[in-house]
């Protein structure tokens, strides 16, 4: 990707629409991720993905950073905001925003989609830019996932939240929350673009 990123920068339209492709399934799961119920009842969240891509492609000058990283938290900020703002549009209250947008979880796809090994502290700038780059393979492959399977692993995985309230998100009972995860756990376990991701590296529960 940070070949990607340094050709789009200097113009090359191929390369900046290569570039944004590569990050639609990454962001489509931190949209789920920090918008709660509320606002996923009246936004698509594929609508809240294709204003970040646009904005992002509007403002590419804008963007000052130079590594992979800093171009995926740019990127979070901007849907970050995105999402802030929609809630806004349809009528929440500020209290309302604070609770539905999780500000606080920008970081939650690097930090918590326990789907991989967990992060060494002293990570060279090789092995970063792998993980960086296994967190879009991971995107894609929960992307191909029907929506119920991808929906009970953001829950789960991605936000952290217990199986009761995964239920209650879910509207299903708690053994039935637990039964679907594993259903979806196992999809994604098996589908090619996993199994190219990560090879044989299990699944943290």
């Amino acid at each position: 990707m940070s070949q990607l990123l340094a050709a789009a920068r200097r113009g090359d339209d191929q390369a900046r629409d290569q570039l944004f492709t590569a990050c639609r399934s990454y962001l489509a799961i931190i949209a789920r991720a920090q918008v709660g119920s509320w606002l996923q009842a009246r936004v698509d969240a594929s609508d809240l993905v294709q204003q970040t891509l646009l904005d992002a492609h509007r403002g590419l000058s804008d963007f000052r950073g130079g590594t992979e990283a800093e171009w995926l938290a740019w990127l979070r900020n901007i849907l970050s905001n995105n999402a802030a703002d929609f809630i806004r549009r349809h009528g929440a209250s500020k209290r309302r925003i604070q609770k539905e947008v999780r500000l606080d979880q920008t970081d939650a796809f690097d930090a918590s989609l326990e789907l991989t090994e967990p992060v060494a502290a002293s990570e060279t700038p090789s092995q970063l830019l792998s993980r960086h780059e296994l967190q879009l393979q991971m995107a894609d492959a929960i992307a191909q996932l029907p929506d119920d399977y991808q929906e009970v692993i953001v829950l789960r995985n991605v936000e952290c939240l217990p199986f009761d309230q995964v239920a209650q998100r879910l509207g299903r009972s708690r053994p039935a929350a637990q039964m679907l995860w594993m259903r979806a756990i196992g999809a994604l376990r098996e589908s090619a673009t996993f199994q190219s991701a990560i090879g044989n590296r299990g699944l943290a529960t």
